[in-house]
């Protein structure tokens, strides 16, 4: 093994929800939901390898083997609270030079909803980035403001998000919630 073995060549994003009675199951559902529950996932931080291509979710997971150590950057949240909102996000920020890495950060909590989760992650990845690049921003304007100033940077070429809400299940059943960026290394 070399150490460019372990440098992702590909990555897909993906998503799911899962609810059940039993913690665990409502998990594995979420995962299966995702069609990442037949892996021996491995969660790792969050930085996107340079020239990292990402694919749709479907060709990504034609190359996944059932059992397979697979490592991914995984978001999760569960509550067994009627009604209570849980979101599980995944942030992406790619540098306009290819040789450059990337980031993906990663979030999971209560009471976002689908477009304040999706903000909040896209952000936190534009702004890991931009602080490695040298974009000089202020931390505490609106990421609105900011994403301007690192899109005008030319350093920042894309940001995206991949986000997962629900609300927890009417009659108290576990309800959980996954997002995850999946590594590829063929």
């Amino acid at each position: 093994m070399t150490p460019d073995s372990f440098v992702a060549k590909r990555m897909f994003f993906t998503k799911g929800v899962g609810v059940h009675r039993q913690n665990l199951q409502s998990f594995e559902i979420a995962l299966r939901n995702a069609g990442i529950a037949q892996q021996n996932l491995v969660k790792v931080s969050s930085i996107l390898p340079p020239q990292c291509k990402i694919v749709p979710a479907r060709q990504g997971m034609k190359s996944l083997r059932p059992g397979a150590i697979t490592f991914c950057v995984l978001a999760e949240q569960r509550t067994d609270e009627p009604n209570r909102l849980v979101s599980a996000g995944i942030g992406l920020a790619v540098p306009a030079k290819g040789e450059h890495y990337g980031y993906i950060s990663e979030q999971h909590g209560y009471g976002l909803t689908q477009k304040k989760c999706s903000d909040l992650v896209e952000d936190l990845a534009a702004s890991m980035l931009a602080s490695t690049l040298g974009v000089e921003f202020d931390a505490d304007a609106d990421y609105d403001h900011r994403r301007e100033v690192y899109r005008m940077s030319g350093q920042i070429v894309q940001t995206r998000s991949f986000v997962q809400t629900a609300e927890g299940d009417k009659r108290g059943l576990w309800t959980t919630v996954v997002a995850a960026a999946v590594f590829l290394f063929d």
